[in-house]
């Protein structure tokens, strides 16, 4: 069986023009972290022993590559050239696509549906929440749009995050003035820079927002106030993700991924600082939680993917998913599945299976970095009964939108693939298991 090496050579930082993620000025990745006994993605496709760009023979398809493999499948592409693909948000079958243009696209059975216009331009994440969607934005602001529920194509402009009058009100006010960069001053309930991500708790009705400017904030949604800022890095906040139990996670390019808890104390909410889970010197560029909390995943600049397991309310890191060539860009959890999009064009397929990763496919077919992931799961495979299939879309710097079907009964490439050459033919296969760290457990 086949090992990867923990030498693997650092990945250059690419310009934040190039991918519109805040980066650190650091690109190397401590190798020491790295096991020699395995590799949790059972070597993909991607695997390098000496250096990020050697190219894979599974990478090539050649000869000896299995050609009978189960395929997650492309469905179809959607492309307006007008703009790179910056976020998405799906729901019930209807998408909403987000650009460098000024237009957000509403698309519905791989047609366009429906689309309005935000002033600001650059869309950088979108949130759906009921009859409402959050668009966070370049200049600092998060834009709420409203659903016409007579009229579903028809979204209108409800306002903006926080509020004309709030703003008017707390500028009076000196003590909400606070220092964000030498001489410079802002009101605490607004960003000054721009907004990276979008988080929701839909239980609390609490909408995350994460900025460059190295804060998230907290507000209530159907009070449009914002309940809370925290400086929560020393460098841009690349991602924010709400959590189960109240339980917050931020990433940043300063290298590290925090967790916060929520305490609320009747109107007042704060989030509290519990632990950093990785310091390191490249980037943090994305965050993905699976949905009951259990698995935390981290996709870093370097092209790795750590992670970590929640277990009687304790977080350990459970290892380092190894697969991507160029940065990680965009991270999404659904079911036993996460997927990764990166800077080198590709979108892995990882599964769990109990403390062990698999990759599972690489979904292959953008001209560009993929920038943002949405997952839903196919209505028609949870009705008839069979195999849990999940319909995936995928937005790239490419101008296109892919939409993938992917199921989570493919069996592991690596494996397949032994399995035809040694001429077995039966589905039992043991993995490598994932690389484990000795760490001290979060408590919660």
């Amino acid at each position: 069986m086949v090992h990867s090496m923990p030498n693997m050579s650092s990945i250059a930082v690419m310009d934040d023009d190039d991918f519109d993620v805040r980066h650190s000025s650091f690109s190397a990745y401590d190798p020491n972290r790295l096991s020699e006994d395995g590799s949790p993605p059972m070597l993909s496709p991607w695997n390098q022993t000496c250096s990020p760009f050697t190219k894979s023979s599974w990478h090539n398809l050649d000869d000896n590559f299995p050609k009978n493999l189960p395929q997650n499948g492309l469905i179809g592409s959607l492309v307006r050239e007008e703009g790179h693909i910056y976020s998405l948000a799906a729901k019930n079958d209807i998408l909403y696509t987000g650009s460098d243009s000024k237009n957000i696209r509403v698309w519905k059975d791989m047609k366009e549906f429906s689309a309005f216009k935000s002033n600001s331009g650059l869309v950088k994440a979108i949130i759906i929440a009921g009859e409402k969607i959050f668009t966070g934005h370049q200049d600092g602001k998060v834009r709420v749009w409203k659903v016409q529920s007579k009229h579903p194509n028809n979204h209108k402009r409800a306002g903006s995050l926080p509020k004309l009058m709030d703003l008017f009100k707390a500028s009076i006010k000196p003590s909400n003035y606070v220092e964000v960069k030498r001489n410079r001053t802002t009101l605490w309930i607004k960003h000054c820079d721009a907004i990276s991500c979008l988080s929701m708790d839909h239980s609390e009705g609490l909408l995350y927002s994460a900025s460059w400017d190295r804060t998230f904030k907290v507000w209530k949604v159907d009070k449009s106030k914002c309940l809370e800022s925290v400086k929560a890095h020393d460098d841009a906040v690349n991602s924010v993700v709400a959590s189960v139990d109240g339980i917050v996670y931020t990433g940043s390019a300063d290298g590290t991924v925090k967790v916060w808890k929520r305490e609320s104390n009747g109107k007042t909410v704060n989030h509290v600082f519990v632990q950093t889970l990785l310091n390191q010197e490249c980037a943090v560029t994305a965050l993905a939680v699976n949905k009951p909390g259990s698995v935390v995943y981290s996709g870093s600049s370097d092209g790795f993917l750590n992670f970590w397991e929640r277990e009687k309310k304790k977080l350990t890191h459970g290892g380092v998913l190894k697969g991507h060539k160029l940065a990680v860009l965009c991270l999404a959890a659904a079911g036993n599945l996460v997927f990764s999009g990166s800077a080198d064009k590709n979108i892995i397929v990882w599964k769990r299976d109990g403390p062990v990763h698999m990759c599972l496919s690489i979904l292959t077919g953008h001209n560009g970095p993929v920038k943002c992931l949405a997952v839903e799961e196919d209505k028609e495979s949870s009705s008839t009964g069979s195999e849990k299939k999940w319909v995936v879309y995928s937005g790239s710097l490419d101008k296109s939108v892919k939409v993938w079907s992917v199921t989570e009964m493919a069996n592991n490439l690596h494996e397949m693939a032994t399995m035809q050459q040694n001429g077995q033919e039966d589905n039992s296969w043991d993995s490598i298991p994932s690389v484990k760290y000795s760490s001290d457990g979060l408590s919660m």
